[in-house]
């Protein structure tokens, strides 16, 4: 706890002796100094330094980059941030993951790491290492005194899971065969699902189909037997038909046929006379 005292004791003294342009200077400057003293030794091969490439319209502080056997493995984003004391305007760290996280993302680094010396009494981000990732993706901030042990980390979990993914293509080399023979079953089921779809479509129209003959047919069926109801009824009035109910409440039709039939019986008394002659 003193240590930490006099450091902090240290920085704020130092800040109040310098500009706000001189304070992040000087804390890009600390970086560089820590990294060069205790990681450039264990990592020979990998890239930090400054991203100059403002070609996008922005850019970060630093870049960290480090491969194995050919393959990238670990990518960082740096941002320092710090000020003076005595700036009239405070700035909160949460003020800067979004430009940092952009950055991220245009140069392609796989983590965004914000060192800051902002919020001196947030006993959050005085504790250690602080994780952003529910904001934004892989996004850390880290006060300058963790800035070797975080890449340490990383660079430890980052090995490890590249000597995973290596295993990985070793056993799907190794299981090829099982791999091609999984694309076949896999190629199998699509084709057969697509013909299945297309057979139960035309099996479905095919089924409409006949129930609409079926409703056709009903209702042609229900105009033939109406059909035959009106034959039936139709026959019934011409049997029940007769002369009575032709003249009934007809005096004109009655005597007419009165007459008939009065001729009628006398052609046949005369035909009865012919005979018995």
């Amino acid at each position: 706890m003193r240590l930490k005292q006099e450091q902090i004791d240290y920085y704020r003294d130092l800040k109040t002796k310098m500009s706000t342009k001189m304070v992040g200077e000087t804390l890009e400057q600390h970086c560089s100094i820590e990294y060069e003293r205790y990681l450039r030794p264990m990592l020979p091969n990998a890239f930090f330094g400054k991203d100059n490439d403002a070609s996008d319209g922005t850019k970060g502080d630093f870049v960290f980059r480090d491969s194995g056997d050919g393959t990238e493995y670990l990518s960082i984003m740096f941002e320092m941030k710090n000020e003076m004391d005595t700036t009239a305007t405070k700035h909160k760290n949460d003020d800067f993951l979004k430009k940092l996280d952009e950055d991220r993302k245009k140069k392609g680094c796989e983590y965004a790491v914000l060192v800051s010396l902002l919020e001196a009494d947030n006993e959050l981000y005085n504790n250690g290492i602080v994780n952003k990732s529910h904001i934004y993706p892989k996004m850390y901030v880290i006060r300058p005194q963790f800035f070797v042990t975080f890449i340490t980390l990383l660079v430890q979990a980052s090995k490890q899971a590249l000597e995973y993914k290596k295993q990985l293509v070793l056993a799907q080399q190794k299981e090829v065969d099982v791999t091609n023979f999984e694309a076949k079953i896999e190629d199998f089921r699509l084709k057969f699902v697509r013909h299945y779809e297309l057979y139960s479509n035309k099996f479905k129209d095919a089924i409409k189909h006949i129930d609409d003959t079926i409703i056709k047919l009903q209702k042609v069926r229900d105009e033939l037997i109406s059909s035959e109801n009106n034959l039936r009824l139709a026959t019934q009035d011409t049997e029940a038909l007769t002369i009575r109910k032709l003249t009934y409440n007809n005096p004109t039709m009655k005597a007419k046929f009165d007459e008939a039939r009065k001729a009628n019986d006398i052609e046949e008394i005369k035909d009865i006379e012919g005979l018995d002659e």
